[in-house]
């Protein structure tokens, strides 16, 4: 099979689509003929020895993927060849920039009936991230106040929704040619940060989920309410302004789990959660998505997706 492989950590100019063979699921794994793989920044930082996990060389880029079922490995019950699923390959984040991929059954679920391979592909990541954010890690409850920052963005653009899903008042900020579509997924309130500056339009909120990071993490301790907590996706708090302003601040990473992507699937087919592909590129072309994850070239708006079989 032909797979996206990085011999040594580095830039784009390290990956190589080499010729592989198949791999043989293991005890609780499935072997995913991959339709469609998911590009995220996670994956740059993968393929440039930035990751927070060690990863052992050789290795198959890529994480969230959607495909068909091809084996069953040991001990795996409820899953059947040929069922359609999606989500993550392994805690490791590797494996999906391929043909065919191994996949932990703890870290995948049916794929949404209403999506494409590719919308399905685009999903996993960035909607639990969001999911996680909000309410295991911040643990929002309706009638609560978040800020948002970046809610145009993959991530952010989730979490507006499930915020708005879960009866929370919304504020967000977003660039000023993304706050029509901001609104559109039903934040509460957008700033634009381009012109604006999001303390004038939060006090006091419950919680901050922080998806850009630097000064803008920073500036977020002082809306905050005594207790309130700040949760970010990007970088890890300073815990001496935490202190300072009596707050908790968490920085974390996702866990993807069948729980969550089940309970995402559902909302999806139901219509009460849109997804956003930005740019559809072939599995040939996974080094031109990485140039765009560099910003070599400009970014779309929405999820870069590798098209890897036919749907």
């Amino acid at each position: 099979m032909k797979a996206w492989r990085v011999h040594e950590f580095g830039p784009p100019e390290t990956m190589q689509l080499e010729r592989v063979p198949v791999p043989s699921p293991g005890p609780g794994e499935v072997l995913v003929r991959v339709h469609a793989a998911g590009v995220g920044p996670w994956d740059g930082w993968v393929r440039g020895g930035r990751s927070a996990l060690p990863q052992p060389l050789p290795l198959t880029l890529g994480s969230d993927l959607s495909g068909e079922i091809e084996i069953v490995g040991p001990d795996v019950t409820g899953l059947r060849v040929g069922d359609k699923v999606y989500g993550v390959t392994n805690p490791r984040f590797i494996g999906a920039y391929a043909e065919y991929a191994l996949a932990s059954v703890a870290m995948i679920a049916h794929k949404p009936t209403s999506l494409t391979h590719v919308e399905a592909a685009s999903v996993p990541v960035i909607a639990v991230t969001a999911w996680q954010g909000l309410f295991d890690q911040a643990q929002l409850t309706a009638g609560q106040t978040v800020l948002i920052h970046g809610g145009a963005g993959n991530v952010g653009a989730y979490a507006v929704q499930l915020a708005r899903r879960a009866g929370l008042r919304t504020i967000t900020t977003a660039a000023t040619n993304e706050i029509a579509f901001t609104r559109e997924l039903g934040a509460d309130t957008v700033v634009d940060f381009q012109t604006e500056r999001f303390e004038d339009a939060a006090r006091d909120v419950d919680a901050v989920l922080d998806l850009v990071g630097g000064e803008t993490q920073n500036r977020s301790f002082g809306v905050l309410r005594h207790g309130g907590k700040l949760i970010s996706a990007v970088s890890e708090p300073n815990q001496e302004l935490a202190k300072k302003h009596g707050v908790d601040a968490t920085f974390f990473l996702v866990k993807v789990t069948t729980r969550h992507l089940t309970d995402l699937t559902d909302l999806i087919d139901r219509g009460n959660l849109r997804t956003r592909v930005g740019a559809v590129l072939p599995l040939a072309d996974a080094r031109e998505a990485h140039y765009i994850l560099e910003g070599q070239r400009p970014p779309p708006k929405g999820k870069i997706v590798l098209a890897v079989g036919t749907e």
